[in-house]
C-alpha cells in the first residue's frame, strides 16, 4: 500500500509548516502543534539509514554545527507532495579539517544524537575544504514522503 499524493502533500503541509492536515479522522483532521519548533539540519558522510539517529555517519568538519529552520510556511514551500525550502541555509565554514557530504537530515535537536525523522541523499556529494561554506540554496532542498 502507498500514500496518495494528496495524502502525501497533506502531510508534509502539517509536517513543514504546522498547517492541519484535514479530513483525517473527521474535518478538523490532523491538528498543528500549539508551537510550530524548528528542524535541526545535519549534514551527513554516509547514509543515517533507516535506524539512525542525528549523529550516525553525521559530519565533523572543523566549525560544522546543524542549522535551524521552523516549522513554518516562510521557510517551506509545499507542492505536489514535495516539499521546499524557500529560504537559502548556510552551515559554517568548513575549517581545517574536511570531509565529503552525501547525505543530509532533519531532526530533533541541535546538538547530540537527537530523533532523526527524515533523511535524504544529496543530489552530488560534496567535498568539504577549509574555506568552503556549504548550503542548500531557495528551493534545493526538496523533501518527498516516497
Amino acid at each position: 500500500m502507498s500514500a496518495t499524493n494528496a495524502f502525501e502533500t497533506s502531510l508534509l503541509g502539517l509536517i513543514f509548516t504546522n498547517v492541519d492536515a484535514a479530513n483525517v479522522g473527521d474535518a478538523a483532521g490532523l491538528q498543528n502543534s500549539a508551537a510550530a519548533g524548528v528542524f535541526w539540519i545535519s549534514l551527513h558522510t554516509a547514509d543515517p539509514g533507516e535506524a539512525g539517529d542525528q549523529t550516525t555517519n553525521e559530519t565533523a568538519y572543523t566549525n560544522y554545527a546543524r542549522q535551524d529552520e521552523a516549522r513554518d510556511t516562510v521557510q517551506w514551500t509545499i507542492t505536489n507532495n514535495i516539499a521546499d525550502n524557500d529560504n537559502a541555509i548556510a552551515f559554517p565554514a568548513c575549517g581545517v579539517t574536511g570531509a565529503t557530504l552525501t547525505h543530509f537530515g532533519l531532526g530533533s535537536a541541535n546538538v547530540a544524537a537527537g530523533n532523526l525523522f527524515l533523511k535524504g541523499a544529496l543530489t552530488a556529494s560534496l567535498v568539504v575544504s577549509s574555506g568552503v561554506t556549504p548550503s542548500f540554496s531557495a528551493g534545493s532542498l526538496d523533501v518527498s514522503l516516497e
